[in-house]
């Protein structure tokens, strides 16, 4: 047992969450969050009307959009009105949460997709996903003119983020089937923080050219606005794989948290798909919520990114759907990328 855990603690070192929205699926949030709602309610509709009983969640998030979506809920939880002690604790890295996730010190964690999947091949299927939270975040961003295409990145040196997780793995993707190779044909630099990213483009000047997520984008052409977004990587991720939606972030759960409190595990998903909807809907409120929280330095950058994240909900059998997808287009590239193995149907959260 402790072998694996230190090995895995060793990996997930290199492991930083990519916490960042993007704009093509946010047409599509209100829909996808009203389906997840339908079926998170369907048991506890058909078995009780009842609450549960009230019941603590350690919740593990991120800075940045994957919390994002969840300030509605904090808000409530903060001002006492919640049907549930929900105690949410943001990280700059995902590698802070993993371990805590492994030992049983958090209930349910806002992970990146892939971590997910090794978290569920160290754990021997002890966690499991229940919601699709963040889809594509990506962009390439460019101080001056001359990208348009894919193509254009050749001979150029790109800045990014996200080392051994879904930046580079999306990047070399999209890069390899599009006929670039890193090291070859483009040149890759990746950076702890997207404030060094930033501080990157500025050194090299004109020409620089990087990938973010938001609300990093946005914070950064409101400093540069000669910084311009070149490419949507979730729309060059769709010319490549159309049968592969781009999915960024995750909820998941222990296995045995979720089977110990089934009823308010059950209400949890619907408070959290609850405040997704707020989100979305009520932008202006729901930034005040985000700089309160320190997500974003400020209101008015929260306002101006969130109608371009891709904050959403997606629970039972569509989140399956994406997920598996997904994590097959992964594993084809680099198994090493969710932990070695296909995630077996026991990875997917179903209310009992």
């Amino acid at each position: 047992m402790k072998k694996w855990i230190s090995a895995f603690l060793a990996a997930a070192m290199s492991l930083s969450l990519l916490a960042g929205c993007g704009a093509s699926g946010a047409s599509s949030s209100s829909d996808a969050v009203a389906s997840a709602s339908q079926s998170v309610s369907a048991s506890s509709e058909a078995s009780s009307t009842a609450s549960a009983e009230r019941t603590t969640f350690r919740i593990a998030s991120l800075k940045g959009p994957t919390t994002m979506g969840l300030v509605e809920l904090m808000d409530s939880a903060d001002k006492g009105e919640a049907r549930h002690d929900y105690q949410v604790t943001m990280y700059g890295t995902a590698d802070e949460i993993a371990p805590q996730l492994i030992k049983g010190d958090i209930d349910v964690a806002l992970v990146p997709c892939n971590l997910a999947s090794v978290l569920y091949n160290k754990t021997e299927g002890a966690v499991q996903v229940a919601a699709i939270n963040t889809l594509g975040v990506l962009y390439v961003v460019t101080n001056g003119d001359g990208i348009s295409s894919v193509a254009d990145l050749k001979g150029k040196t790109i800045y990014s983020t996200g080392k051994g997780t879904t930046p580079e793995y999306v990047l070399n993707y999209v890069l390899s089937q599009n006929g670039l190779t890193v090291g070859t044909d483009v040149t890759v630099e990746y950076l702890s923080e997207a404030t060094e990213v930033a501080a990157a483009m500025e050194s090299a000047g004109e020409g620089a050219v990087a990938m973010l997520p938001q609300p990093y984008v946005t914070t950064l052409q409101m400093q540069n606005e000669n910084v311009k977004v070149a490419l949507d990587m979730t729309e060059e991720w769709n010319k490549v794989s159309p049968d592969s939606a781009l999915v960024t972030g995750v909820a998941v759960v222990r296995k045995e948290f979720a089977e110990a409190n089934p009823a308010a595990f059950e209400e949890f998903l619907e408070d959290y798909a609850s405040s997704v909807d707020f989100v979305n809907s009520n932008v202006e409120a729901a930034a005040e919520l985000v700089a309160g929280y320190e997500i974003v330095p400020k209101a008015p950058v929260a306002q101006k990114a969130l109608p371009e994240c891709n904050i959403t909900f997606i629970a039972g059998d569509e989140m399956q759907g994406k997920l598996s997808a997904y994590l097959q287009t992964l594993f084809d590239q680099n198994p090493k990328s969710i932990g070695g193995e296909l995630p077996g149907d026991d990875f997917y959260y179903t209310a009992e």
